[in-house]
């Protein structure tokens, strides 16, 4: 019965993201319910830093993946609360999986920022370009992920050859808190003037310090981030050595069997989720957002 409860569960959460033209709706109370629901999905993903992520795709994975665990689970522990609690818990893991990538390319442009602040001191000092052209050119040598950005500024340049719009442009697509800087520190010294060099050199060394602590705190977690596993990886192999004694698996299979699980998994899941956040190296923010 459960099995049936949370397949019909994930089909409705399918359903209520798929298009009009898919599923054959017409009426207003539908579309209004797809856009609520699109919408929450969207904040969260927001929230979570996710936004190079559809709702749809984002439901489709989650759904099918906790679906599996699911599966899988009734299949060990026969049906019940546990199978639906590791469905749930597992549907959870395509979000933390998208948003450490997300981590880690945000750290390999945070990485590259250093030598693009000290390419656009060359262009301008040496090279005798100006603000705006260093500022542009240098996109052709940044990581693949920021050159789109660096594209729709040029863009923006070409047509307009207002730099404070090109800079905003470049602002709102990077999103990044040292584009910011960046992209203040030129502004300002394209329309009031001052020492370019000292000022970008200033900026070059606080980035390549502040990416120095960021990856010693990194090294001082790898311990703590192994043990981690543990948390999950030792509880699972004592159920499963448990499961595989004398009447384990119809214990588990009782009531109070699977009310101690659905409360373990809680558990788990929740300790997890801590120790992750108590190690989180904070992420800068930014400060000149518009």
């Amino acid at each position: 019965m459960l099995t049936i409860v949370f397949a019909g569960a994930a089909a409705v959460g399918v359903y209520l993201l798929l298009p009009d033209s898919v599923t054959g709706r017409t009426t207003g109370t539908s579309r209004g319910v797809i856009g609520r629901s699109t919408a929450l999905v969207q904040r969260y993903l927001a929230s979570a830093g996710l936004t190079a992520v559809s709702p749809r795709h984002f439901v489709l994975v989650s759904v099918g993946v906790g679906s599996l665990a699911a599966c899988i689970a009734g299949l060990s522990m026969g049906p019940g609360l546990p199978m639906v609690a590791i469905g749930l818990v597992v549907a959870c893991t395509p979000a933390a999986l998208w948003r450490r990538r997300g981590i880690r390319r945000r750290e390999a442009v945070a990485e590259a920022w250093p030598r693009l602040i000290e390419e656009i001191r060359v262009r301008v000092g040496a090279l005798g370009q100006s603000i705006p052209q260093a500022l542009l050119e240098c996109g052709s040598t940044a990581p693949e992920s920021l050159r789109g950005s660096f594209d729709a500024a040029r863009r923006e340049w070409a047509l307009t050859t207002d730099f404070r719009r090109t800079v905003s442009t470049l602002k709102e697509s990077l999103a990044d808190p040292t584009a910011d800087a960046v992209c203040e520190t030129l502004l300002v010294v394209h329309e009031v003037g001052g020492d370019l060099d000292e000022r970008l050199d200033s900026l070059a060394s606080d980035r390549r310090t502040a990416q120095r602590d960021r990856r010693e705190a990194a090294a001082r977690q790898a311990g703590a981030r192994v043990a981690r596993w543990f948390v999950i990886v030792v509880p699972a192999g004592m159920a499963l050595a448990g499961m595989s004694l004398g009447e384990g698996a119809d214990a588990y299979r009782s009531t109070g069997g699977q009310v101690a699980s659905v409360a373990a998994i809680g558990l788990i899941a929740l300790c997890w989720w801590w120790a992750g956040r108590i190690m989180e190296v904070p992420v800068e923010q930014r400060v000149f957002e518009r």
